[in-house]
């Protein structure tokens, strides 16, 4: 790893530091906040603060493709990384009007998937990816076109939409982005793609420096904006690292709790009933996310049968540890 190259994914942290507490004071003063769901009393955060992980990733993409063009005279890989920056930046429209017109509201469903599904026409026309994949049941197969023009939406969608169903508690987002995005880093540098282990570096430096922020009590919520662009960036990376394999085993989490978001025809909310003294109780009779779940496991193991937010978040990400450690094994 070059210094340079360290010192622009320390510009990209500390980008992303100056200009959230920067959001919070405006977005404040503007009434662009929502209520705390696992809070006592009127809290109310912040919300939309993706918005500035945004910007210190774009920027810090963009200080390492300046790197590449004058200091390391390459631009081997340049037309992927603005490739990359299209689907980010097209999918974070859809969570930016999400934001805008609240999290109830937001697109119609067929438009959102659809505005999603354009994100991936970058990827599409620069032929990204490898399109000889190893199938169950039929083995190594030649998918031709139907990769580009098919399962590379596919993936971009899947990813994107589903994201944030994993999501409403202080932190979660965020730090499951940042595991997940270590695992990428370690995933490609040791498959031989180190120009995407630096990219995965610029994600997890900016979502470290939103995460001390939205950290349990959040002071800012991050909103559609980061949950899309992040979802997004999971399956681009996977795509241009060919890597998809793995992808689906760190992604589980998410599969998973679509699952049970589907069994509950996706109406049911991924919030806990709140108690008087702060603790957490499944609201339903069933279980309807991997977030009732770890209230429900988190109460058998406790002897005070008290299950408090920051428990969940940890739990959750405990069962991402664990994908991610399968997923590397499988290498």
């Amino acid at each position: 790893m070059e210094p340079l190259i360290l010192l622009t994914i320390c510009a990209s942290f500390f980008i992303t530091y100056l200009i959230i507490p920067y959001w919070i004071r405006h977005a404040k003063n503007n009434g662009f906040v929502s209520k705390d769901m696992h809070k006592i009393g009127e809290s109310s955060i912040v919300g939309g603060g993706g918005i500035s992980v945004l910007f210190g990733l774009s920027i810090g993409i963009l200080m390492y493709i300046a790197l590449k063009t004058f200091y390391f005279h390459s631009d081997g890989e340049s037309i992927f990384i603005f490739a990359l920056l299209c689907v980010v930046l097209i999918s974070s429209i859809v969570g930016i009007i999400d934001d805008l017109l609240g999290w109830k509201k937001g697109l119609p469903k067929r438009l959102r998937i659809l505005i999603v599904a354009f994100a991936a026409i970058p990827l599409m026309v620069i032929n990204a990816g490898d399109s000889t994949m190893v199938l169950p049941f039929i083995g190594i197969t030649n998918l031709g076109i139907l990769y580009p023009l098919f399962l590379i939406p596919l993936g971009i969608v899947g990813t994107t939409t589903t994201f944030n169903f994993l999501a409403g508690y202080n932190g979660l987002e965020a730090s499951q982005g940042i595991l997940i995005f270590i695992g990428l880093t370690i995933v490609t540098y040791l498959t031989g793609t180190a120009w995407l282990s630096v990219l995965c570096l610029y994600v997890v430096a900016t979502l470290l420096a939103f995460y001390i922020f939205n950290f349990h009590p959040a002071r800012v919520f991050p909103g559609n904006v980061l949950t899309y662009s992040v979802g997004a960036l999971i399956a681009t990376i996977a795509i241009l690292g060919n890597i998809e394999k793995i992808a689906v085993i760190f992604f589980m989490p998410y599969i998973i709790e679509t699952i049970l978001k589907l069994r509950g025809g996706l109406r049911k909310e991924s919030f806990a009933k709140l108690n008087s003294d702060g603790s957490l109780e499944i609201p339903y009779d069933k279980i309807y996310g991997l977030e009732h779940f770890a209230i429900k496991i988190l109460k058998t193991i406790k002897k005070n049968k008290k299950v408090y937010e920051k428990e969940v978040v940890y739990f959750i990400n405990l069962i991402q540890i664990l994908f991610i450690v399968w997923g590397l094994f499988t290498l």
